[in-house]
């Protein structure tokens, strides 16, 4: 390819691009315009979209985009100059022009042939016509306008983004008011992602090594007092002089090796924080690369929403909120046929036609609105119309017809039992096949669409009022928050968004119904099960009077599974298992801990249906309610040091539930106070206190004979590198940020110094 064809090819993808972003302006414009056409703001946009494009495809030589978008431009000055006002077909030609012209500059895209647009051409001149003095200044044939005497401007490019996500791999980059484009292809963004997420699992294995400098430089200090000890023995005792001296020596070598240890640690935990905080910026960084605001996937849906009402003769109007609200680019792309199917359902279904809408005492035009928001890790969606809601008595009827249950059953569902049935494959309320409805393709296949996402679905409604859709996503697929436990000595791991809830559950409420175990939860009896089963892992041969049961729920399917021990909530970086491997029962991916263990990601869709298939086949095992107590150690105690009382609470709520006995201290002066009047385990402290600050507390307590070797973690707002080091310093063995603060960091750290509590 020559320099000359190398420069035109990407003009031309350039103009693509405006192109896409222009369309977009011009569609939301002409909708806007469709409600109030005298808006001189949406007016002026959509008039300087038009110039923008029409300038643009000069530059690039695409002579079509010019004729198109002149005439387009030439109709809404018309408007802003008053001397056209702007009726329904004039909307619908303009945005004939929209979906023209982007066919135009699309790549590859050869449906838009001379004739169409000579067509589209006059078609546009002869609207103009009947208006007050407005000729086309286009003419209706596909040639170059004439040169304007004004400077075209440079083309406006689309606006700025972090990263390339779509489909042509293209990302913009902005700088100085100026704009490149870099080519990044989809799989090495994943590539970095996944380096990143890997990068960042591998800075967590520092701390078991850390953790063991720390014990071992607690040890040597017990050896140098040790040797302490032995001088004044040997000296009393009246060894000879030669003895002394090796002795001496050896508490001066011993001495030399722990300031190396020390200094070695400190190094060591400055390194691990930093290579953290790095790992983490990247990973961050790789990560936002791949998000894009759910703006996106909503490219065109107000459009389509417009032109089926239309089709429909129903006046709709859909209303977006949360458009700048980032998701991940696999998940926008997976979304997209959902949300139009639902969009589709909710004007064909929902939506009446202005006539009814009017006799119920409604406005003639229909609403719909679909906000998107973050909450706790997700992307939440709601999408709601003020229609007329589902007919339920229709309902009942088409479920007895359809003899998916018995009329006596089906009279006493409730309202929510019942809209599950419109999940189901192949159910419709439409007796008629239309080109929108009734060819029982419906909420099954966005169910499936939405837990291919490991997200939800829920549908509420109120009869004459509307209906509501709730979707919760995952923001991203590539990474899932969840609750790692312990099964058979091994880890797996449930992700959060399918977890009802965790409890300890009580031997003895475990009851036998028809020959299978469930417990009582929530007013209903929930199905017992055991996770070592499922999972083919040797069961459990020790355990308290109590189980781990985790509640999983599937729409109405719930059951509590039952686990050796819960090992706490992780953010897993997902790890698609080898393709050679195919469909893998109950597992859905991998994953890596921080200590660089590997933790299978449960698929919990498919772990319900195994749960079935065992009772249908009446092969699902008991567990045995008579296990044995397991010897209960001896408690280990910890002394909370912080002045602030929610602080302290929530410190000993977290270590009283993992077993611990916890006492607590108000500030360093009472902190001091109990360490000399107590044994203890381990002291947790906070920096900043009155009376004493938790410097001086663990410098005293470093100083103190008996108290030297005792663990001290410092637990502080405070999470600079000056900070920790003052800390470090002081004798602290662990720093633990407040601001990074989480019940799994601060129990995982307890472990690692003093380690956990049997039973």
């Amino acid at each position: 390819m020559t320099p000359e064809q190398m420069r035109d090819a990407s003009l031309l993808e350039l103009f693509s691009l405006e192109a896409e972003a222009q369309t977009q302006v011009l569609s939301a414009g002409l909708l806007a315009l469709e409600r109030d056409p005298t808006r001189a703001d949406q007016l002026e946009a959509c008039m300087r979209a038009a110039h923008s494009l029409k300038g643009a495809a000069r530059i690039v030589g695409v002579d079509a985009g010019v004729s198109v978008a002149h005439v387009m431009e030439d109709c809404l000055v018309g408007a802003q100059e008053g001397r056209l006002f702007l009726l329904p077909e004039h909307i619908d030609a303009l945005l004939q022009g929209t979906d023209l012209l982007m066919r135009i500059a699309t790549p590859g895209d050869a449906s838009s042939g001379p004739d169409e647009i000579a067509a589209y051409l006059a078609h546009l001149a002869g609207l103009l016509e009947p208006a007050a003095g407005i000729a086309p200044a286009a003419p209706a044939t596909w040639v170059e306008p004439e040169p304007e005497p004004e400077p075209e401007p440079e083309p406006a490019l689309a606006e700025p983004e972090p990263a390339a996500t779509s489909s042509s791999a293209m990302g913009k980059q902005v700088s100085e008011g100026t704009e490149r484009v870099l080519r990044v292809t989809a799989e090495r963004l994943n590539s970095l992602l996944d380096l990143s997420s890997k990068s960042l699992v591998e800075t967590q294995r520092l701390k078991p090594y850390l953790a063991t400098m720390q014990r071992l430089k607690r040890m040597q200090g017990q050896s140098i007092r040790a040797l302490d000890d032995l001088k004044v023995q040997l000296q009393a005792s009246g060894q000879s002089l030669k003895v002394q001296e090796a002795l001496a020596q050896a508490q001066q070598l011993l001495a030399e090796t722990q300031q190396m240890l020390v200094q070695q640690t400190v190094e060591l935990d400055e390194f691990g924080w930093q290579a953290g905080q790095r790992a983490q910026l990247l990973y961050d960084t790789a990560l936002a690369c791949r998000m894009r605001p759910f703006a996106e996937v909503l490219a065109g849906q107000a459009r389509m929403v417009r032109d089926l009402g239309r089709s429909l003769n129903k006046q709709v109007r859909l209303e977006i909120e949360g458009e700048k609200t980032q998701v991940d680019r696999d998940v926008l792309e997976k979304l997209e046929a959902p949300l139009t199917h639902l969009l589709r359902n909710a004007v064909d279904h929902g939506i009446e036609a202005p006539e009814y809408r009017m006799l119920a005492g409604k406005p003639p035009e229909g609403l719909i609105r679909l906000r998107a928001s973050h909450r706790a890790g997700m992307l939440v969606l709601e999408l709601s119309d003020d229609g007329a809601g589902v007919d339920l008595p229709r309902l009942r009827r088409s479920i007895v017809e359809r003899q998916l249950s018995l009329a006596e059953t089906v009279a006493q569902l409730s309202e929510a039992e019942l809209l599950t049935f419109l999940f189901l494959p192949g159910f419709s309320l439409r007796d008629q096949v239309t080109e929108v409805s009734g060819r029982g393709v419906g909420l099954d296949a966005v169910q499936h669409m939405v837990r291919q996402l490991r997200g939800a679905i829920e549908l509420e409604q109120v009869n004459g009022q509307g209906s509501r859709f709730h979707l919760k996503v995952p923001l991203t697929l590539s990474v899932v928050r969840s609750l790692v436990v312990e099964v058979g000595a091994e880890a797996y791991a449930f992700p959060l968004a399918h977890i009802e809830r965790t409890l300890d559950l009580p031997t003895a409420d475990i009851v036998q119904i028809e020959g299978r175990q469930h417990f009582w939860h929530e007013g209903r009896h929930v199905g017992l099960v055991a996770a070592s089963q499922l999972l083919n892992r040797p069961a459990s041969q020790a355990a308290g009077d109590s189980l781990r049961v985790v509640v999983i729920r599937e729409r109405d399917a719930m059951y509590g599974v039952a686990v050796e021990r819960f090992i706490g909530e992780r953010t897993l970086v997902v790890l698609p298992l080898d393709a050679r491997l195919g469909k893998v029962q109950d597992i859905s991916a991998g994953a890596l801990l921080d200590d660089g263990s590997v933790v299978l990601i449960i698929d919990v869709e498919d772990m319900l249906r195994s749960v079935e298939k065992l009772q249908a086949t009446g092969r699902l095992e008991r567990i045995d309610r008579g296990l044995h107590r397991a010897s209960e150690a001896a408690r280990k105690r910890i002394l909370v040091v912080d002045d602030s009382l929610t602080v302290r609470e929530l410190q000993r709520k977290l270590l009283s539930n993992r077993g611990y006995e916890v006492t607590v201290a108000v500030d360093g002066m009472d902190g001091w106070n109990a360490l000399r009047g107590e044994d203890f385990d381990l002291l947790i402290t906070d920096i900043d206190m009155p009376r004493m600050d938790g410097i001086e507390l663990v410098t005293l307590l470093r100083r103190d004979s008996r108290l030297q070797s005792l663990p001290v973690m410092v637990v502080s707002y405070k999470d600079r590198e000056e900070d920790r080091r003052r800390g470090l310093d002081a004798g602290a063995d662990y720093y633990l940020a407040k601001a990074s603060f989480h019940d799994d960091a601060l129990l995982d750290a307890v472990v690692e110094l003093i380690g956990g509590v049997q039973g």
